[in-house]
């Protein structure tokens, strides 16, 4: 495929449907991030900035006012069950567009590609971010990398993340954190299992407390935040004859951006008081910022309620350099990840709709 053949002016579906082909798995973004840059490139009207397989495109106008318009570039791996539909290539069932990233987030990208060649004058500046890594550790992340390499390129008054949310703002999103709680034991034959301690069993008082605990929601800025307390995984055992001497349970905190990471860990570890925890990771959230003065523009453009974003997303890396930012795009998070991963026309249609009459 020739991937500097991207055409920003054919329908914005069509344009999903070529971004799909393009596989872009977290640490492969490359093919893709060219064959956008080589699109960018040929807009006049665009300033255009690339760092490793990240992009910034920007307006120069000299208008009062700058909005941010965000995605990122790689998806998580192909998915390996036999039949799975949401793969590369892409395909179509009637006017329903599947493929790896078809929701998370390449219709929300063609998007951005869309309005970066149809918009060439405006009443606002707009700065088009594409990054890489973001499917991955936060270490990773291109739009951290574009922070610290080129912050007066994401110098703006407001943002907007084109992460799925059915054609709805989502204002703000939770924060996450992660912890390891490590369990010991005493190793011995299984066939003599007095002599030894069971780290798994061991365990059972962790994933007990975690199981029976009641998850908060919380009232932010007028959003509901639910939050999430879960193991997400346990190792431990060496082998089928022996006692493990150890164990580890990872734990996973989803936290309403109301609360600090400080405060996060505190309340993690009053849950599980007495459990020795080694915080691992750990992003904050974002309030939802719907206050704004062009938020609250947006949100009547949109004309849906504004709903919380329960998952972390790059809205927080925004909050953090002090541009308000909400989530906003086509398809359903729901169907983010999975085997089967879809978005209909007509949504990404509905979301170009909606910006455009918004920036213009």
């Amino acid at each position: 495929m020739n991937y500097a053949a991207l055409d920003l002016t054919a329908d914005v579906a069509e344009l999903t449907h070529a971004l799909l082909n393009i596989n872009s798995v977290s640490g492969q973004e490359t093919p893709l991030a060219d064959a956008v840059e080589a699109s960018l490139m040929r807009l006049p009207h665009l300033t255009v900035v690339r760092d490793g397989d990240a992009l910034i495109a920007r307006t120069e106008q000299g208008r009062s006012e700058r909005v941010i318009l965000a995605g990122h570039l790689d998806t998580v791996p192909l998915p390996t069950a036999p039949g799975s539909r949401g793969t590369v290539p892409a395909s179509w069932d009637g006017d329903v567009l599947y493929g790896r990233g078809a929701t998370d987030m390449k219709g929300g990208v063609a998007v951005q590609l869309a309005l970066a060649a149809s918009l060439q004058e405006t009443d606002r500046d707009i700065t088009y971010v594409f990054y890489d890594h973001e499917e991955v550790e936060a270490s990773k992340s291109g739009l951290g990398r574009l922070a610290r390499n080129h912050p007066e390129l994401l110098d703006g008054d407001f943002a907007i993340l084109l992460e799925p949310t059915n054609g709805t703002v989502e204002g703000g999103c939770n924060g996450t954190m992660r912890f390891e709680a490590a369990l010991a034991g005493r190793a011995a034959h299984s066939a003599r299992a007095w002599m030894g301690e069971n780290a798994i069993h061991a365990a059972a008082d962790v994933l007990s407390r975690l199981r029976d605990h009641e998850p908060l929601t919380i009232n932010v800025d007028g959003l509901e935040f639910r939050e999430g307390l879960n193991a997400v995984r346990i190792i431990g055992g060496t082998a089928g004859n022996v006692i493990p001497d150890s164990t580890v349970v990872e734990i996973n905190y989803r936290f309403a951006p109301s609360r600090s990471i400080e405060e996060a860990e505190t309340y993690v570890r009053t849950v599980l008081d007495g459990v020795d925890l080694v915080r691992t990771d750990a992003a904050a959230g974002a309030r939802p910022g719907l206050t704004h003065p062009a938020a609250a523009a947006f949100v009547k453009t949109v004309g849906a309620e504004p709903k919380p974003k329960y998952g972390w997303t790059d809205v927080a890396r925004f909050s953090e350099l002090g541009i308000p930012a909400v989530n906003f795009g086509p398809g359903d998070a729901l169907l983010a990840h999975s085997d089967n991963e879809h978005v209909a026309a007509e949504e990404i249609r509905r979301c170009l709709s909606a910006l455009r009459t918004w920036l213009s």
